[in-house]
């Protein structure tokens, strides 16, 4: 595919606003990024709705991390729309923002601030009461297994303690809408385990949308599956139309991946 835009077409035909989001949680409604010349990510629609867990999957450079962005309010769209809980981000950013909680790749950002420092400003900043702060906290660093970092400055963590740090500073709020750019990259087979282990358990309440290259970890958690390659959604269905089992699901993956250059 040409990473050129063809000028001649730049409008989405997009669903009213006005209409009913049916219940979906996560919703991409033609949404496009352009850089200049270059296309990001081009016309990509799908929806997830109340208590699914999908994995978004694709190769390096496919797009996956820049919708996420624009899911969650870090980038704005050239095109389209996307909503969480039925809020627009471009008109309501506050509610669709009280809504989620994101895990960048690479996980958080205030490397000088320690775990502790880190989260209580988060909680400060997302309004939470001293009480509600402390116990979700406690909560979290339980979750996470961060009592033994808790004064550490975060620059000076290892990667898989600094993905944990991420991952509490997405639950910190209790969100309805968990948005995860590769949780578990940088950790041992104990803690891919227990991350494992803690989406399970958050999928009882939440909907989650998930990146990650393992796809032993996508049949361990998800439901289905989303898979963009150079900017645009190629497969969007079960888990089991991938492969049934992650041979069969890499046999696919390089399938539907693979371009003729």
């Amino acid at each position: 595919m040409s990473n050129e835009i063809d000028n001649s077409t730049t409008t989405s035909v997009l669903e009213d606003p006005a209409e009913s989001s049916d219940g979906s949680m996560i919703e991409a409604l033609g949404l496009s990024k352009y850089y200049g010349q270059f296309v990001a990510i081009e016309e990509v629609s799908f929806s997830v709705p109340a208590g699914q867990v999908a994995a978004f999957l694709g190769p390096n450079g496919a797009g996956k991390s820049t919708t996420m962005k624009l899911l969650t309010g870090y980038l704005a769209p050239s095109q389209g729309r996307a909503r969480i809980g039925g809020h627009d981000l471009a008109e309501d950013r506050l509610a669709a923002s009280r809504l989620i909680g994101y895990m960048p790749e690479g996980g958080p950002l205030y490397y000088e601030m320690t775990p502790q420092s880190l989260l209580a400003y988060s909680g400060t900043a997302r309004g939470l009461s001293k009480g509600d702060l402390a116990e979700r906290i406690d909560f979290v660093v339980s979750k996470c297994s961060l009592s033994s970092v808790w004064g550490k400055a975060i620059g000076k963590l290892s990667r898989g303690y600094k993905q944990r740090v991420g991952m509490a500073q997405a639950l910190l709020h209790d969100p309805e809408v968990l948005i995860l750019d590769e949780p578990t990259s940088g950790l041992d087979p104990n803690q891919v385990a227990q991350v494992r282990d803690l989406i399970g358990d958050l999928s009882k309440n939440k909907t989650i949308l998930l990146s990650t290259h393992i796809l032993r970890e996508v049949q361990a958690m998800c439901d289905r599956v989303i898979l963009i390659n150079s900017g645009r959604i190629v497969f969007d269905g079960p888990i089991t139309d991938l492969g049934s089992n992650p041979d069969a699901m890499e046999s696919q993956f390089r399938d539907l991946t693979t371009t003729d250059d």
